[in-house]
């Protein structure tokens, strides 16, 4: 099971993310000034960037792990249930999630590091 400290984790691990709490409780997770995921600690569920076409994917994949986000939803972010998310799979979204809100000098700079270019 993968707990809010380890996507936490591994959301602070991508380049030039960082953390701010929004909302009162709502931990967003940034870089720059964008917001690629989100979630509360005492929460079950996290929401990520993502397409309208991976959240139509995903949500008819694992019905049970991936929702439409609340309010965000419209706009292809994924609820994430912890208690049943890979954490493998996670990790990949994640870096989605941030590739979506990231600069294009640092996306390119981090897929070359990664071996993707």
């Amino acid at each position: 099971m993968v707990t809010f400290e380890d996507f936490a984790a591994r959301a602070l691990a991508l380049p030039q993310a960082h953390r701010r709490i929004t909302w009162g409780t709502e931990h967003t997770f940034r870089v720059g000034e964008k917001i690629f995921a989100m979630g509360i600690p005492d929460g079950d569920r996290v929401s990520l960037k993502a397409s309208k076409e991976d959240q139509a994917e995903l949500t008819a994949a694992a019905p049970g792990v991936f929702a439409p986000a609340p309010y965000t939803g419209r706009f292809g972010w994924i609820s994430v249930a912890l208690a049943g998310v890979d954490p493998d799979e996670l990790s990949e979204l994640l870096a989605e999630a941030w590739r979506r809100a990231a600069p294009r000098r640092l996306v390119k700079a981090f897929d070359a590091a990664d071996g993707r270019a």
